[in-house]
């Protein structure tokens, strides 16, 4: 589950804080109700910067320990295109404990130099075994489109080159492609000679 925007525990105004935890014990709440285990996870950014990075990531930190433990035991924050890169939120983990969710798009307009290979290798080891499989987003820009937004449909080719480039990790992948499930059908085709793909195939 993916709360909006405004779901944000280091805003330097508490009422937004106190919201946002509401809110997270929403959908906390929903998935203890379907009877799902800690693998289901709850995604978030770590927020703003407010006109200090360090500080707003020592309040993530702090604010965190304020959180019911039915919410920290399934949140996963994800990098983002613009505030914290991977190296940020892998800092965020060690202080933590809380899984990274790598968004590959993100990675590639905001990083410190790293190789999908390298953010891959980065995030994986935040994951523990009560924590699931690692999850992934995967998308790409849309060409003439402003900074963040989504391609319309797959391209395969760089497509095809992420699965290689990944090769060595298994991972649950969900696809931010506008068309959904042309593009996700079209994925499906192109990874039927990944063996990792063939694990799903012959769970079937």
């Amino acid at each position: 589950m993916h709360p909006d925007q405004f779901t944000l525990i280091n805003s330097i105004d508490d009422s937004v804080f106190e919201r946002s935890v509401s809110e997270l014990m929403y959908h906390a709440e929903v998935l203890d109700s379907m009877g799902l285990d800690s693998s289901t996870k709850i995604q978030i950014h770590v927020g703003g910067v407010y006109g200090n990075k360090k500080e707003s990531m020592k309040r993530f930190v702090r604010r965190l320990g304020m959180v019911p433990a039915s919410v920290t035991r399934r949140l996963v924050i994800e990098n983002d295109d613009r505030n914290y890169t991977v190296r940020d939120c892998v800092e965020i983990s060690r202080e933590t404990g809380l899984p990274l969710l790598l968004d590959v798009f993100h990675h590639e307009v905001n990083n410190l130099g790293e190789t999908v290979g390298e953010a891959f290798s980065l995030f994986y080891r935040t994951w523990k075994p009560h924590d699931g499989i690692p999850m992934v987003d995967y998308s790409l820009p849309r060409v003439g489109g402003r900074k963040g937004s989504h391609a319309e449909s797959i391209d395969l080719k760089r497509f095809g080159r992420f699965l290689e480039e990944t090769r060595n990790y298994d991972f649950d992948l969900m696809l931010e492609i506008k068309d959904k499930e042309k593009s996700a059908l079209k994925a499906e085709e192109l990874m039927r000679g990944d063996e990792r793909f063939g694990k799903i195939l012959g769970a079937r």
